[in-house]
């Protein structure tokens, strides 16, 4: 199927952004980037919908994203964990339940650390209480600017009802605006090591 320029246009200011943002959140000192993901943190602990939730779908971190251990790490502590694996031939993330970081995940595509099929089993999207999803920039609205591959778009249209979504990002990934279109779904909060913006 043949773009519209509308959707062409659309695309290219995205990927545009992308560029700028990644390389502003690659330039961070990582004594500061671990400074402001244990802010970030810590943030997040203190939420009420963090607190209330018995399950929780985070993300093994990458690069120079928020870095979720710590996260991680106090939700195995408290309540049940669910991180999420690509799965390429679908194009959509499939769910599974984590209780041992060290020995549940591998390396999958991309080199994202990813639950191992044969030791976790399938979290349904049911049963999931609280969403932490990733992303590359945001707007104090919830507007989100993922990857550019739609995984988290799909999962979370798949929810019925959907759960709260709360993305952990920097202050630099926080913008004015984002190019959106109907298939961009907004996050409900967005919290940075400085501010937590809710709508």
């Amino acid at each position: 199927m043949t773009e519209t320029p509308h959707r062409q246009s659309l695309s290219a200011a995205k990927k545009t952004l992308r560029q700028t943002i990644l390389r502003q959140r690659d330039a961070l000192d990582p004594a500061a980037r671990a400074a402001a993901s244990g802010r970030i943190t810590r943030q997040i602990l203190n939420l009420e919908c963090f607190q209330r939730a018995r399950s929780v779908l985070a993300y093994a971190s990458f690069g120079s994203e928020f870095d979720t251990h710590e996260l991680v790490s106090q939700v195995l502590t408290h309540k049940k964990l669910a991180l999420p694996r690509v799965d390429k031939a679908t194009r959509s993330l499939q769910l599974y339940w984590v209780t041992n970081i060290a020995l549940d995940l591998q390396a999958g595509i991309w080199g994202i650390r990813e639950p191992r099929p044969d030791r976790c089993a399938p979290a349904p999207l049911d049963e999931i209480d609280l969403v932490i999803a990733p992303g590359v920039a945001f707007t104090a609205r919830g507007d989100r600017l993922g990857y550019g591959g739609g995984y988290y778009d799909e999962l979370l249209a798949r929810f019925a009802p959907r759960p709260a979504v709360i993305a952990a990002a920097f202050e630099c990934q926080m913008v004015a605006d984002l190019p959106m279109d109907a298939s961009d779904l907004r996050v409900d909060g967005v919290v940075t090591e400085n501010t937590c913006f809710t709508r």
